[in-house]
């Protein structure tokens, strides 16, 4: 008999077939691999593979391979799909917000530019779902974005259903008038629009809980922080109703007398014992990969990559007892600023350990300015601080010691707070206008207008609460855990489209000011304003904030590193080090010693590619965690601050 394997990759009803989690645990190889092997082993039929990831790496994966004839492969670019939709629809969008409100085209035009380019990944969405019902045939496999926003994006439909309600507001008025003075109100072309346009996200969401047609795989690794978050991801893919059969659990260690891979194995052993335990969770088939010895990379690696893997049934513990790990190994210590940064962005691919060193810096910074306070704050909607720092952390501040506070930013609840404090002051002031007045459908079309922002503002208001601690001095210094390389840059990019999105706003508040009364809105707004504009001063400000960039010693991190110092560039921002993170010691064990030899080669790439950027090794031992060991890693990291260090004050 042969050895089992995954159902997704013998199953010929799928359709769609969906490889998410934590950033960095090998969602491209698990999709690349899974899209060659199907193809492969049914020629007769047609398979596509898709990244839906900001920053691709699909190609890298790939590495120069060509796919065969029936596997077409894709890096969708969402911003495209969004494009077309507005050179297609634009037309219908202004007829639809210019039929009977009280808005004027100019304004109409200013909202519908500014309120769809948040959209771009559920147009994305839309696109694969089209491709679905075009070719029902074809199996598409998905490589998504790290797990944060892949669970936005699944969430988009219902983002998309209140902009559709936003607009058929607009169209309420019309439509009275049209029956009561033509006698019926009979569809038109804009109605057919609308109404296509939600029959087409109602068929996504049915696609996606089809468990005949479609299936999410998680992929993890045997870490605390990738098993909070696959936990985190299954939970929200139940509320959704999107069918998981299979978890792949990837990189394991031997069992063997090596140092290095038996401290690997004595860490995970305790968080797969905890999978398997968790049964309300994890009500499916658990698969293992073993962690390869080189890059999962071109032909030979990527057709082997399933052959190794194995149904997880048990665990057992390493048979010799691992040695203390210690967090000092670091080569080439980075310089601390001699005094304290404004601000200070970690960031990089998903998975390289950007929450780690953040939290180790913010504790390093704190011991080394007394009396300087320190504000470590996560903006990736998958948040890992509690994790790491084994404290609850959430919305609002947490003291961790002296000088040291933490905060994950809850950017869903901040609009909302807007968005209530907006329609209560709004009931208020249409309650004192005059009773006789009629305002019913162009109040409804009021109410609705904060549906047609940005859906980005959301982040960037909550970006701006963040400011607003710094402005009132409550914190000297701000250190910023960021999203994955792709969300960072656009949320970098972003405070331009909501600064543009907020001029709008103003001028609807001055051209209507006796029906648009609302202080305190205005108020916030002002405050946004204001607030974003120090934010984006700050960030072009070398004397005052930097960028460290985190990476890992593999080809596909190599590519997007590359891509993120460029954008750094672009904007002006500053990168002073860069930490080459989880980096294999030398060993003579057979395993780490093929990992430690592809490294230094990818090592020396970074060298003679960014000679003016200071590189620190840090060596892959352990998975510090809790005051303790960050603090000892820390110590590691830095040289003590001396006075010819880089001034950032």
């Amino acid at each position: 008999m042969s050895a089992p394997i995954p159902s997704f990759l013998e199953d010929p009803g799928l359709r769609l077939l969906l490889f998410g989690g934590k950033g960095g645990v090998g969602k491209t190889s698990c999709a690349t691999a899974t899209g060659l092997k199907l193809a492969k082993d049914s020629p007769g039929r047609d398979f596509l593979l898709v990244s839906t990831d900001p920053a691709h790496s699909v190609m890298d994966s790939l590495a120069g391979l060509i796919p065969p004839p029936n596997l077409q492969i894709i890096e969708l670019d969402a911003q495209e799909c969004l494009a077309a939709f507005k050179r297609q629809h634009s037309p219908k969008l202004q007829e639809i917000a210019a039929r009977g409100t009280f808005l004027d085209q100019d304004d109409i035009n200013s909202f519908v530019a500014l309120s769809l380019p948040g959209l771009d990944e559920l147009m994305a969405a839309l696109e694969i779902a089209h491709w679905v019902e075009a070719r029902p045939q074809r199996c598409i496999v998905v490589d998504t974005a790290p797990a944060g926003h892949t669970l936005r994006l699944l969430a988009m439909p219902a983002l998309l259903r209140q902009w559709l309600e936003a607009l058929n507001a607009l169209l309420a008025k019309h439509r009275y008038l049209k029956k009561l003075y033509g006698g019926s109100a009979q569809r038109d072309e804009i109605d057919r629009f609308l109404i296509d346009l939600a029959a087409s996200v109602q068929r996504l969401e049915g696609l996606l809980r089809d468990a005949g047609r479609c299936r999410f795989v998680p992929v993890m690794l045997a870490e605390e922080m990738s098993y909070r978050e696959t936990c985190s991801v299954l939970e929200e893919l139940k509320r959704l109703g999107v069918p998981v059969t299979d978890v792949v659990v990837n990189r394991l260690y031997p069992e063997n007398r090596c140092p290095a891979c038996v401290e690997g194995r004595a860490r995970q052993v305790p968080i797969l014992r905890k999978v398997l335990r968790s049964h309300s969770l994890f009500q499916c088939s658990l698969w293992s990969v073993p962690l390869a010895p080189g890059e999962v990379r071109g032909t030979e690696a990527l057709q082997a990559f399933w052959e190794g893997v194995v149904n997880l049934t048990e665990v057992r513990a390493p048979s010799q007892t691992p040695i203390n790990p210690a967090f000092a190994s670091v080569t080439g210590a980075a310089e601390l600023p001699s005094t304290a940064p404004t601000l200070l962005l970690f960031a990089g691919k998903g998975g390289v350990g950007k929450t780690t060193l953040a939290c180790a810096t913010s504790l390093r910074l704190a011991q080394e300015w007394p009396g300087t306070e320190v504000l470590l704050f996560s903006a990736d909607p998958a948040h890992s601080l509690s994790t790491c720092l084994k404290m609850p952390v959430g919305p609002t501040p947490k003291r961790i010691c002296p000088g040291l506070t933490a905060l994950e930013i809850d950017a869903a609840a901040e609009f909302n707070s807007l968005k209530k404090l907006y329609a209560d002051e709004l009931q208020s002031f249409l309650q004192s206008l005059l009773p006789g007045l009629d305002l019913a459908f162009d109040r409804e079309a009021m109410e609705k207008i904060l549906d047609l922002a940005p859906p980005g503002l959301d982040e960037v208001i909550a970006l701006t609460q963040v400011m607003e601690f710094l402005e009132q001095g409550r914190y000297q210094t701000l250190v910023l855990d960021s999203a994955p390389t792709g969300h960072l840059i656009r949320l970098l990019e972003m405070p331009d489209l909501i600064d543009r999105w907020l001029k709008v706003f103003f001028s609807l508040f001055l051209k209507y000011r006796q029906i648009f009364r609302l202080p305190q809105v205005a108020q916030r707004l002002v405050e946004v304003s204001k607030h974003l504009k120090h934010w984006r001063t700050l960030l072009t400000d070398s004397d005052r904030c930097a960028l460290h960039a985190v990476t890992i010693l593999t080809e596909m991190a190599f590519e997007e590193t590359k891509d993120l110092l460029a954008a750094c560039q672009r904007m002006q921002l500053q990168v002073p080090v860069l930490f080459l993170n989880l980096a294999t010691p030398p060993s003579a064990c057979p395993l780490c010693a093929a990992l430690h030899e592809r490294e230094s080669v990818i090592q020396e790439k970074f060298r003679k590619t960014f000679p003016d950027t200071r590189q620190v090794l840090v060596y892959r031992r352990g998975e510090p965690r809790g005051l303790e060991g960050l603090r000892t890693l820390a110590q590691a990291l830095y040289e003590a601050p001396a006075k010819t260090c880089l001034n950032y004050a």
